[in-house]
């Protein structure tokens, strides 16, 4: 499955293997199986095998995005968790911490060498990474996604995590850094699970930015997430309204034209092509 479309994405922790196929059964449009923070140090290798063996027994057709966060590039697991889940049913594999182009690269030229096709989801969750992110996008054709990790980003720096100029600055820098590189962006988890309105209003801000979907770190989270990046049925309207209009301007020989008083031209067109897309609608 495309990552593009992927709403909500749930982190399921690789050391509880007795959740992953609840988590699979789940209304996540995608799964981050986890090998790095949601797994003590003792119980890598344990969870590293869980993984694997859940990879392995994938049924066909199960509908899911399958990504697996392994632990950094440099650090000790990182080659141990390549070779057990570098698997035919992952889609991609994501990278946390990333700070610069050449770890990229080198974690593709692993995959290439593993045989393995699944691409690369790149957390920006440092200052550094903030400030390179456009320059990790475009390292690698690997390279599916960005995504935001809010606390290893604020969290060390005292930026209070319901910031919302902060947030907002962060968001704009990968969108814009994810979009350079023609790739989709991921808006981060929000750990406080009791704040539906609050979960519901971040998801909000991220799709009107531009992302593509929020990640999830309990099940309670998925409905909330799902419904704020469905296209909304005026903004369906509205882009059946502007394809409908960019035929007859076609026909008519014009690149622009007008709809309900609004000057529209290409980059309208391709925004309703893809608002349709993503709601399995085909555009006429």
């Amino acid at each position: 499955m495309s990552l593009a479309l992927m709403r909500s994405k749930l982190f399921v922790p690789g050391s509880r293997p007795e959740l992953f196929a609840k988590a699979l059964a789940s209304e996540a449009d995608g799964l981050s199986l986890d090998l790095e923070d949601a797994v003590a140090e003792p119980r890598k290798a344990e969870a590293r095998a869980a993984v694997s063996a859940f990879l392995r027994a994938l049924p066909p057709g199960h509908g899911k995005t399958v990504i697996v966060r392994v632990n950094a590039r440099h650090s000790p697991h990182f080659a141990a968790d390549l070779a057990a889940v570098a698997l035919p049913g992952v889609d991609a594999l994501n990278l946390p911490m990333c700070e610069s182009p050449e770890e990229v690269r080198e974690a593709a030229a692993l995959l290439e060498a593993a045989g393995c096709a699944a691409g690369l989801l790149l957390t920006i969750e440092t200052p550094r990474g903030l400030r390179r992110a456009a320059e990790l996008a475009l390292a690698h054709p690997r390279v599916r996604g960005l995504q935001i990790g809010y606390a290893d980003l604020l969290e060390p720096a005292g930026i209070a995590r319901d910031e919302e100029a902060a947030l907002q600055h962060v968001r704009m820098a990968v969108r814009l850094a994810a979009a350079e590189a023609g790739l989709p962006a991921f808006d981060g988890a929000l750990a406080a699970l009791a704040a539906p309105e609050r979960l519901a209003a971040e998801a909000r801000a991220a799709k009107r930015l531009g992302f593509a979907g929020k990640s999830c770190i309990h099940p309670g989270q998925i409905a909330v997430v799902n419904a704020a990046f469905l296209p909304t049925e005026a903004e369906l309207a509205r882009a059946r309204r502007v394809l409908a209009a960019a035929r007859e301007a076609e026909a008519q020989g014009l690149g622009a034209f007008t709809v309900e008083g609004e000057m529209v031209d290409a980059p309208f067109i391709a925004r309703a092509r893809a608002l349709l897309a993503r709601a399995g609608e085909a555009a006429p």
